[in-house]
């Protein structure tokens, strides 16, 4: 599906209230628009509040301005939720921080440490603040954007690939600690994506190029579009994959066979 696609609207959704945290572009932004298309009402939280409020404009749904490196903006999202609709059924982790392909020994401890505080961190804080608003509503879904580097690395990401292992991991550990909840935790791992990151990840000179090796080495042909990963994250979400938890999901073409 392109960005220009209207959003086909997937099962298991409707009327659900959900929050998706780095919401108002790329993975988030698409995975917005499907809640929306799905029947759901959407919280977009995001550090760019103006962007939040087109998003959430654009949608029908309310915008929220949160560092999830921050606890108190967790809390204030979640609670953003509440307030607004009367429960929170959905969470969507998915604000997250790469570099340009360093070699490990380059990497600067703040870019070291801020690619951590969002992308397991962040998912973290934003986790445990709607752990409370998810079993009062009965239980719900908490889907983790990790990245299939989390499982697979290359050389150039010694932050970004150690970051995503640890959101992999953290959405399995979620999972097993509250099943008992009715909460089913699962992550979702990409592959290189086609969103504002990209330049990032390729981090050359001729990305044409290097794009053009980096779809080379996927079975299917292709990057992921930022539908693809929003299509996987909502299925996740939604009732359909009810008796799905503790899943990390690769969205990548083949890559990771």
């Amino acid at each position: 599906m392109s960005a220009s696609s209207a959003p086909v609207a997937l099962p298991g959704l409707d009327g659900k209230v959900a929050l998706v945290t780095g919401g108002a572009s790329g993975i988030g932004l698409a995975t917005v628009r499907l809640l929306a298309a799905s029947g759901a009402k959407v919280v977009v939280a995001d550090l760019d509040e103006a962007a939040a409020t087109a998003a959430a404009d654009e949608v029908g749904g309310t915008a929220v301005r949160a560092d999830v490196t921050s606890a108190d903006d967790c809390a204030a999202a979640v609670a953003a939720a509440v307030d607004t609709y009367g429960h929170l059924d959905v969470v969507a982790c998915n604000a997250g921080l790469t570099t340009y392909p360093t070699p490990a020994v380059e990497i600067t401890e703040g870019d070291f440490d801020a690619t951590f505080a969002v992308n397991v961190k962040g998912a973290w804080l934003t986790a445990r603040a709607a752990v409370g608003a998810l079993k009062d509503a009965g239980g719900g879904a908490i889907v983790v954007t990790g990245s299939v580097m989390g499982e697979r690395t290359r050389p150039g990401f010694a932050a970004y690939a150690p970051s995503k292992a640890a959101a992999n991991h953290l959405a399995r550990s979620l999972a097993v600690e509250h099943a008992g909840d009715g909460i089913r935790v699962n992550a979702v791992a990409p592959v290189a994506t086609d969103t504002a990151m990209l330049e990032k990840f390729l981090g050359t000179e001729d990305p044409a190029a290097a794009r053009q090796r980096f779809e080379s080495s996927i079975p299917l042909g292709r990057l992921a579009t930022p539908e693809d990963v929003a299509s996987a994250i909502c299925f996740l979400a939604s009732d359909s994959a009810s008796f799905l938890t503790g899943v990390v999901l690769p969205v990548d073409g083949g890559r990771s066979i």
